[in-house]
């Protein structure tokens, strides 16, 4: 599963956001030409190479084509209801038409409750009703368009002191964005100024469905987003991780924790070492094996090391204590990446083999017939294992 996560340790604004999306792989080209399925053609888009406290990030312009009007004029796309309607009647995919709407609905519920009017009420200024309309849905359209099938985001920062808005001087973070973060973890900060807007606030409480540390997943693509604010400490950046990460259930199946348990040897025979590997292997140990070292007054020696399951631990110490001439040993816990395993029989000249199958995932990476059988096969009919090896393998090809 291809996977975002959204790093906001300096915050996060619509900008931002479109920015880090771009930043990580996504042709700004390709993202104009799928906004122009959206009747909003009044405003350019760029896109330019900044650096903020020493980290490249892209940052996105969007200026809007300014047009003759007197001040009482309410701009087409100014309230809710309007944006509402202008998203659900453009060429947009269902999916994305559905989240950009959704995104919409939670800001300015977020800012109704604050000021104590119903959503559809709420009017957004000229120019940054245009500024959040190409903020949002682009976001929307460029994780899609990065193939991102899930968000999940860190803990908000949210910076401290007062904004000057329409409304007024205001605390931060700005009402409509507490409001908005509600629920979500958050870090204040002594940095003065805001840190996270109300639109970045709603397109990550709304597109995210997970928020806290990054997940277990392979990294493919960084991108940073920068904001407008040129502030150096921390860097005015928003970071997005894209890479692939495996389902829970296909990662309870790859990992398991293992007991090392191991003691040194200078004074055992080597006929009794290899009773104990014997003794050890079929007392449950996963592997029992033999390490040269060089000990203390110049002995030569070996390390005996067994990995078990954490349930046969007690039966593998007390063999090791009671049959070899160790004093003590050491125990340590190991977590075990495995391949998923699987068998398959094939028919060979030399009858049914059969075969180990190792699987990263649904990718095969591993074939090896099994050591017994091709033993037998090879006593069986007198033929060199080597042979029996080589025809399992080829029957298992074909």
């Amino acid at each position: 599963m291809k996977i975002g996560y959204f790093d906001p340790f300096s915050g996060a604004s619509g900008d931002m956001m479109l920015g880090a999306i771009v930043d990580a792989g996504l042709p700004l080209k390709t993202l104009r030409e799928e906004l122009k399925k959206l009747p909003v053609g009044d405003y350019t888009l760029t896109a330019q190479k900044t650096q903020r406290g020493g980290i490249a990030a892209t940052k996105v312009n969007i200026k809007v084509k300014t047009r003759a009007h007197s001040r009482d004029d309410e701009h087409p796309h100014s309230n809710l209801p309007a944006i509402l309607d202008l998203i659900e009647h453009s060429a947009l995919p269902d999916d994305d038409r559905r989240q950009a709407a959704a995104v919409f609905q939670r800001l300015a519920e977020a800012e109704g409750r604050v000021h104590g009017v119903p959503p559809e009420k709420i009017h957004f200024h000229e120019v940054g009703a245009v500024d959040a309309i190409v903020d949002i849905v682009g976001s929307v359209v460029g994780v899609r368009l990065l193939g991102i099938e899930r968000l999940v985001c860190g803990p908000v920062r949210t910076g401290m002191g007062f904004v000057t808005s329409a409304h007024g001087r205001m605390p931060i973070p700005a009402p409509a964005t507490a409001e908005l973060l509600k629920g979500v973890p958050t870090v204040g900060t002594d940095v003065e100024g805001e840190l996270t807007t109300p639109t970045g606030a709603a397109l990550l409480t709304t597109l995210c469905d997970a928020f806290g540390p990054r997940p277990l997943m392979t990294v493919a693509a960084i991108g940073y987003g920068a904001g407008t604010a040129t502030r150096e400490t921390p860097p005015n950046v928003l970071r997005l991780f894209v890479g692939e990460v495996i389902s829970e259930e296909e990662e309870a199946e790859e990992r398991d924790e293992v007991l090392v348990i191991e003691a040194n040897l200078d004074d055992l025979s080597p006929e009794i070492i290899g009773y104990v590997l014997d003794r050890l292997l079929a007392a449950g140990a996963l592997d029992a094996f033999l390490i040269p070292v060089h000990m203390k007054k110049n002995r030569p020696g070996v390390l005996l090391q067994a990995i078990v399951e954490p349930g046969s631990a007690a039966a593998i110490e007390e063999i090791i204590l009671t049959e070899t001439s160790t004093f003590g040993l050491r125990r340590t816990r190991a977590t075990r990446r495995k391949l998923h395993r699987e068998s398959a029989d094939v028919t060979t000249r030399f009858g049914k083999i059969r075969v180990k199958l190792g699987r990263l995932g649904r990718k095969l990476l591993h074939a090896a017939p099994e050591y017994e059988d091709c033993r037998r096969a090879a006593a069986e009919f007198s033929v060199p294992i080597k042979a029996v090896y080589d025809a399992a393998l080829d029957a298992f090809r074909r």
